[in-house]
């Protein structure tokens, strides 16, 4: 990505990362559980032909869900340029969030990567600290790779 919606003049796209896949999981629960339910009509009338068409439906029902919850991951995203941190978090279908964090303010920034389900799945959280207040994404993806690259930057642009 080289140019998004809002950006200056002079300003260069340096950095774009995603929370974590893992945190589309309620989709994927919600599609899992919708074809298990699918699957009850069926056993309970098995010699009936339209539970066919019923399991269809509750199998329509979970992949709708599960479409939902990855628009919703794939559009929230974090811009970083070489002036600020732009997060833009997609809240539903209509309803996007966007706030603006100009790297001259962050103080501090930290790592953390929960135990062992943070190192086999590669996530972690990342507290961006400034003097107005604290910026956490929690669920990022490679979160030392990004912290190492958010802290060369920092370096760059004091």
């Amino acid at each position: 990505m080289s140019q998004f919606d809002g950006q200056r003049e002079g300003e260069k796209v340096e950095l774009v990362f995603r929370r974590h896949v893992l945190t589309a999981r309620r989709g994927f629960l919600w599609c899992f559980f919708m074809i298990a339910l699918g699957f009850v009509p069926m056993l309970l009338w098995p010699n009936e032909p339209t539970m066919f068409w019923v399991f269809l439906g509750f199998v329509a029902l979970g992949v709708l869900g599960l479409i939902y919850a990855y628009i919703l991951w794939y559009f929230s995203i974090y811009i970083v340029t070489n002036e600020r941190i732009r997060q833009i978090s997609q809240r539903g279908i209509f309803n996007k969030t966007v706030v603006d964090l100009g790297i001259d303010k962050i103080e501090n920034i930290a790592c953390n990567i929960p135990g062992l389900m943070g190192s086999l799945f590669g996530y972690g959280t990342l507290l961006i600290q400034t003097g107005v207040g604290d910026l956490t994404i929690s669920s990022v993806a490679h979160p030392d790779k990004i912290y190492n690259e958010l802290q060369n930057l920092i370096g760059k642009v004091k």
